[in-house]
């Protein structure tokens, strides 16, 4: 009760109690007086919208229905109603006196809302119930089961409830003990997973990855990754046990609530870290474990914080194992290279301890020498010789061979070969050096001239193809090109392979020897005499020659003769006395147009050949003609000096007629 209320005297005080009183009497049957011209309304409101549904047609001045008019007036008359003089059997107030009983009336009851959580006071206990005053204007009733955690509940106790109606079917509050728990453990959840708090939980039980927490009657989950930083497999030690923990994720759909008892850890080891990487220097050295061997290193514990020794820096040598190098839990010394505060990554470092062994490399070794030692590493490009431990040379697959074919360093070397090789290029400084064993055999370039004269014979090995020729090895380094045209005297090659396979041998000529390019140019035809000396008398112009088609294209036809030469035909020359049209496979009679021993052409034409054989017999016909012309004049030599005229007349027609059909 306010400070205002506890000064009004006491006779005031129980006049207003019954002020109070009859004026709640008065208002309650003041509202259902006045309900009941409203409710009439409302039936006549039902009638007159049936009426109204359908209006009239739209006049200038259409007159209200007689029912609306009646409606508007009880609305007018409730406007207006007086409801200072609701009952005249109780007394009058001032002004000042019905304010202050007004405002009693409000503050005698406290404002509920629904779904919030506050705090009441017992006022009764029973087996099935227990009854809370919360201030309102009736107290609210909690199943006693929310409560039976606490036995020791009693009346006059504060608890906190959770408002779930104002007033239920039967007008009785509702309120819940348990509801207003969970949210306010929710609501504490929610704080600490804002603030990144440490809380307390009890470790409930197990279940599948990971463990249940009770945290502020809650149960969590707690996955197996988070209980710890190391890996963990005993579940079972944990449970029954009260953990700090973080809550790490909530989901507010599903309600889950995720904690973690590693970001506990992670943080004090983070900041432990902090604290040891302050104070480390580049170039230091210091005593670590050996904690963990992966394939590119090994992490070294240094007391708090984690270290990584690259496979690179375990030795001057090449490792391909860090455990032939280090043990676990091995305590060794390492120096530091580099370290970055902010990612805790520091980057070791084992080899550095001992000196470069490219200091202890024999000071008198020069260009030119010997050496000797195992192939470490293979790459396309070359290999890696590891002369003593750390000092390694690069054999090029350039330097492997002195054939010019691109090849792999596989094709000559393997990984845990010994080989001997001779230094090309030696720099300390930058400490590399370069190797060759091509060096260690002749080279065949060198007497070249001597054993693959101008001229010479040789079988060669077929290496590979091009649209132009074939690459041909004669021997290890000694390379040669056929070129196409060099292939056959009288074959038309379109591409090597249809002459020839990679990996046949192949007889050849030395044509060309360049000594700069290395590079030798062969011939394939040359070792044989060349046919087109004879071909020049034997398909002399005028010639006729029996030949095969081969092909057909739109200039003409490409024809076989004997000995496989081709000839071609062009579609003038191609046309048959029987008007008939050639095709692939005919056999014909060609007569040779053209002959050219330079560009090794034929041109032949079938046409010609029966259009000589009708000239041809006209010929000897006119010719025999004129024999028979011959004999008569002789036979008949004396009697023309005595013909008469008209003999000669009709020798002369018979002449005529000869000489025309020779024609």
């Amino acid at each position: 009760m306010s400070e205002e209320i506890n000064n009004i005297p006491e006779e005031i005080e129980a006049k207003a109690e019954e002020t109070v009183e009859q004026a709640a009497e008065t208002v309650a049957e003041t509202v259902a007086e006045a309900a009941e011209p409203v409710v009439e309304a409302a039936e006549e409101v039902a009638e007159t919208v049936a009426e109204v549904a359908e209006p009239a047609p739209a006049t200038e001045e259409a007159p209200k229905p007689r029912k609306m008019r009646e409606i508007e007036n009880v609305y007018a008359s409730i406007e207006n109603f007086d409801w200072d003089n609701i009952d005249d059997k109780h007394e009058h107030y001032s002004a000042d006196e019905k304010a202050k009983l007004e405002d009693l009336y409000t503050k005698s009851f406290k404002s509920v809302d629904e779904n919030a959580v506050i705090t009441g006071k017992v006022v009764a206990i029973n087996s099935r119930e227990v009854v809370v005053n919360i201030g309102f204007k009736s107290d609210g009733v909690i199943n006693a089961s929310e409560l039976r955690y606490n036995p020791d509940l009693k009346i006059g106790d504060e608890i906190e409830v959770y408002v779930e109606s104002q007033e239920d079917s039967n007008g009785q509050l509702q309120l819940s003990h348990k509801r207003a728990l969970i949210l306010k453990s929710w609501q504490r959840v929610n704080e600490a997973y804002d603030n990144q708090e440490i809380i307390t939980g009890y470790v409930k039980g197990k279940t599948k990855g990971g463990l249940i927490v009770d945290i502020f009657g809650i149960e969590a989950f707690l996955p197996g990754s988070q209980i710890d930083v190391k890996p963990i497999h005993d579940y079972d030690a944990f449970v029954n046990k009260t953990m700090e923990f973080k809550v790490v994720k909530i989901n507010h759909e599903y309600k889950n609530v995720v904690v973690s008892h590693k970001a506990l850890i992670e943080a004090e080891i983070e900041a432990q870290q902090a604290e040891i990487i302050s104070k480390l220097e580049k170039g230091q050295i210091l005593e670590g474990v050996v904690k963990n061997i992966v394939p590119y290193g090994v992490f070294i514990d240094l007391g708090g914080v984690d270290g990584l020794i690259h496979i690179t820096d375990l030795s001057w040598g090449r490792v391909t194992n860090p455990e032939t190098v280090v043990q676990l839990d091995q305590k060794i010394n390492v120096v530091i290279l580099d370290f970055d505060e902010n990612k805790h990554r520091i980057a070791l470092g084992l080899k550095q301890l001992t000196p470069h062994p490219w200091d202890n490399l024999d000071p008198d070794l020069k260009v030119g020498d010997k050496v000797k030692g195992k192939v470490v590493v293979i790459a396309d490009y070359g290999a890696f010789i590891e002369i003593i431990p750390g000092v390694e040379g690069l054999i090029h697959v350039s330097e492997m061979s002195w054939s010019q074919h691109l090849r792999t360093a596989q094709d000559f070397l393997k990984v845990g070969d010994e080989v001997e090789a001779v230094i090309l290029t030696l720099d300390r400084e930058e400490r590399k050096m370069s190797l060759g064993i091509k060096q260690l055999i002749p080279d065949p370039w060198a007497d070249i001239l001597t054993k693959y004269p101008v001229g010479s014979r040789h079988t060669a090995t077929v290496r590979n193809f091009t649209t132009f020729g074939i690459f041909v090895e004669l021997e290890e380094g000694v390379d040669g090109l056929i070129h196409i045209s060099d292939l056959s005297w009288s074959k038309k090659i379109k591409h090597p392979a249809e002459f020839t396979k990679i990996g046949e041998p192949i007889e050849v000529v030395v044509l060309e020897v360049d000594t700069a390019a290395r590079r030798l140019s062969l011939g394939h035809k040359q070792l044989e005499e060349n046919p087109w000396d004879a071909y020049e008398s034997t398909y002399a112009v005028g010639t006729v020659h029996q030949g095969t088609i081969a092909s057909i294209n739109d200039k003409g036809a490409t024809v076989t003769l004997a000995d496989g030469i081709e000839g071609f035909a062009f579609n003038r020359n191609l046309a048959k006395e029987d008007k008939s049209q050639v095709k692939e496979g005919d056999v014909l009679d060609f007569m040779v147009v053209d002959f050219s021993k330079e560009t090794k052409k034929i041109h032949l034409s079938h046409t010609k050949t029966w259009q000589a054989n009708r000239e041809d017999d006209e010929r000897m016909k006119a010719e025999e003609e004129r024999k028979q012309i011959k004999e008569f004049n002789k036979a008949n030599e004396n009697a023309v000096e005595k013909a008469t005229l008209g003999d000669l007349d009709v020798l002369q027609s018979l002449k005529e007629n000869l000489e025309k059909e020779g024609k």
